[in-house]
């Protein structure tokens, strides 16, 4: 049985189709756009049409199926049919692309907004271009002070920080899961890694309620924690993350 010239053109569009989804959305595992595919088959759809019509003997062929329903009287069951489903189906198509979507909008935030260049902390007006850790020094000049130091903002990291931070500072402490967004990994390469202590002490004091406007909708759970610990603890949990981690701080000399 030889199969009809326009079902033919339909089943190589549908060959077409699956096989762009099959290398791309399964073998690839590459994300395509929709409107992309849309574009795609486009292009497809008009070369395939080129090709069944070359001549005026395949033309006729291809639209034969479509002219005997549209004349025959014997077909009007299914010309009405037709006529009807092929409305309602673009009809449908365009109302399902049209309407309104009831999904949370995207939310475009910048998870390490850039400081301001100062910013009023305990009270005071700092300059964070020049802010430097007063302890940091002590690395070399008095290890084991500096190592003192570390313990003591590892107890109040532990004391005030673990609940969302985690005891291994991986961002999965108790209360995490209960956040959006989750707290932060502070072992990622991403994080602290790769920012300076000033930023770290920006961020810490003044919380949630202290990101700038590219950091909206400020849905932060960060405390404003200059309201609960001392510039000193401050500095000492700040020395106690980099410890731990095993990251160094980034210096403005190497920028």
């Amino acid at each position: 049985m030889r199969i009809p010239r326009l079902l033919q053109a339909v089943l190589v569009l549908l060959f077409v189709y699956f096989g762009f989804i099959l290398v791309f959305d399964v073998i690839l595992e590459a994300v395509i756009p929709a409107s992309l595919i849309i574009m795609y088959m486009f292009f497809v759809t008009a070369g395939v049409f080129m090709v069944f019509t070359y001549d005026e003997e395949q033309t006729a062929e291809l639209v034969a199926p479509i002219k005997a329903m549209v004349e025959d009287p014997s077909k009007r069951l299914i010309r009405n049919i037709v006529f009807v489903i092929v409305p309602l189906a673009v009809g449908g198509g365009t109302y399902w692309q049209m309407q309104p979507s009831f999904e949370a909008p995207l939310e475009l935030r910048t998870i390490h907004p850039a400081p301001p260049t100062t910013a009023k902390i305990y009270g005071k007006r700092v300059n964070l271009l020049k802010l430097e850790n007063p302890y940091r020094k002590l690395e070399k000049e008095d290890p084991e002070q500096f190592r003192e130091l570390i313990d003591e903002g590892a107890a109040v990291y532990i004391k005030n920080c673990q609940y969302c931070h985690g005891d291994k500072l991986d961002g999965k402490g108790p209360y995490a899961e209960g956040l959006n967004p989750t707290p932060l990994n502070f072992q990622d390469v991403g994080t602290i890694a790769q920012l300076q202590e000033s930023y770290l002490f920006w961020r810490i004091t003044t919380g949630g309620p202290g990101l700038p406007q590219e950091a909206a909708p400020w849905i932060s759970s960060m405390p404003v924690w200059q309201d609960f610990l001392k510039e000193d603890e401050v500095w000492k949990v700040i020395m106690f993350l980099y410890d731990y981690t095993g990251h160094r701080p980034r210096s403005w000399e190497h920028e």
